[in-house]
C-alpha cells in the first residue's frame, strides 16, 4: 500500500496555506467585531445619556444593548448579524493572545498582555452567545451576570483572593486605557496614512474621550470586585449598567452620567475607526 502520509514540510506548506486562505475571513470577522461593540457602546452611552436628561432612557449594560438592537425593526436579523460580528471579534482576540499579533513577546508582562487578549476573547464570546441565545429565543438573562459569575467564583478555592485578583486586573486595565487616551498610544494601532487628516483628528478626538471615559468605568468596576472580595459578598459587585447607575448617586450626578455617556458614545465611534482602520496582522 502507498504511504500517503504528508512529509513535515508538506504538512507545514499545508498549514501555511490554509492560514493564507482563512486570514481574509478572520480579518473581515475583527473589523466586524470591532465596528460591533462600537454600536453596542454607543446604544448603552445614548440610553445613558437619555437617563441623565431625565427622557426615558436607562443604565445598561452589554446585554441591555442587545435588547435594545432586537427590539427595532428587523431587530433579529440585525441581532444575528452582532452575533457574527461578536464572535468575529472573540475570536480576534484569542488570534492575538495565541498568535501573538501585537508581539508582546514571552516575557512576563508579554504572557500578561496575552492572556488578557484571551480572557478578553472569552467575555466577547460570552456576548456572541448570548446575543444568538436572544434571536433564537432560548435565552439571553437581562439579570446581573456580574453578581453571578463572582458568586460562582467565590464559591471555589481562594475564590475571595481571585475575585479581588480580578478587580485589580480590571482597575489596571482601566489606568491603561487612561494612558492610552492621554498619549494617543492608540494611533500607532491605526492604518494613518490611509486616513484623511480630518479622519485622523477626529480618530484621535473619539479615542481619546472614549478611553478616558471607559477607563473611568472600568477602574470603578475593578474597585466594585475588589469591595465585594473584602466583604465576601458578591452583591457588592456590579456590571457597566449598575456601575453607570452610581453616577447618578453623585454630586452633580446626572451631570457626570452624561459626561461618561457622551464619553461612551464617543468610544462607540473610535471602535467604528478601529473596524475601518486598525492594523491587522494574522501573518
Amino acid at each position: 500500500m502507498t504511504d500517503v502520509t504528508p512529509s513535515p514540510g508538506e504538512a507545514a506548506q499545508h498549514a501555511e496555506t490554509g492560514a493564507r486562505h482563512a486570514t481574509p475571513w478572520v480579518e473581515r470577522l475583527a473589523r466586524l467585531g470591532y465596528v460591533t461593540i462600537g454600536i453596542v457602546y454607543i446604544i448603552i452611552g445614548v440610553l445613558a445619556a437619555q437617563a441623565a436628561a431625565g427622557s426615558g432612557g436607562e443604565t445598561t449594560g452589554s446585554t441591555g444593548a442587545l435588547y435594545e438592537i432586537v427590539s427595532q425593526p428587523f431587530g433579529n436579523f440585525l441581532l444575528a448579524i452582532a452575533a457574527i460580528g461578536l464572535a468575529g471579534y472573540a475570536l480576534w482576540r484569542v488570534a492575538q493572545g495565541i498568535i501573538d499579533t501585537e508581539n508582546q513577546g514571552t516575557d512576563a508582562s508579554g504572557i500578561g498582555a496575552r492572556i488578557g487578549y484571551g480572557i478578553s476573547g472569552i467575555i466577547y464570546g460570552g456576548l456572541a452567545w448570548t446575543a444568538a441565545q436572544i434571536v433564537l429565543g432560548t435565552g439571553g438573562s437581562s439579570g446581573n451576570s456580574t453578581q453571578d459569575w463572582t458568586a460562582r467564583l467565590m464559591g471555589q478555592p481562594f475564590g475571595v483572593w481571585l475575585v479581588g485578583i480580578v478587580g485589580a486586573i480590571v482597575i489596571g486595565t482601566g489606568l491603561y486605557q487612561i494612558y492610552k487616551a492621554i498619549t494617543a498610544k492608540f494611533r500607532e494601532k491605526l492604518h494613518l496614512a490611509e486616513m484623511s487628516q480630518h479622519e485622523q483628528t477626529w480618530a484621535t478626538r473619539a479615542g481619546r474621550f472614549g478611553l478616558s471615559a471607559r477607563g473611568m468605568v472600568l477602574g470603578l468596576i475593578g474597585l466594585f470586585l475588589i469591595q465585594a472580595a473584602l466583604h465576601t459578598n458578591p452583591n457588592q459587585a456590579k456590571g457597566l449598567g449598575s456601575t453607570l447607575q452610581e453616577f447618578v448617586q453623585q454630586p452633580a450626578g446626572p451631570w457626570l452620567l452624561g459626561v461618561v455617556a457622551i464619553g461612551l458614545i464617543a468610544y462607540g465611534v473610535f471602535m467604528a475607526f478601529m473596524g475601518r482602520y486598525r492594523r491587522i496582522n494574522l501573518s
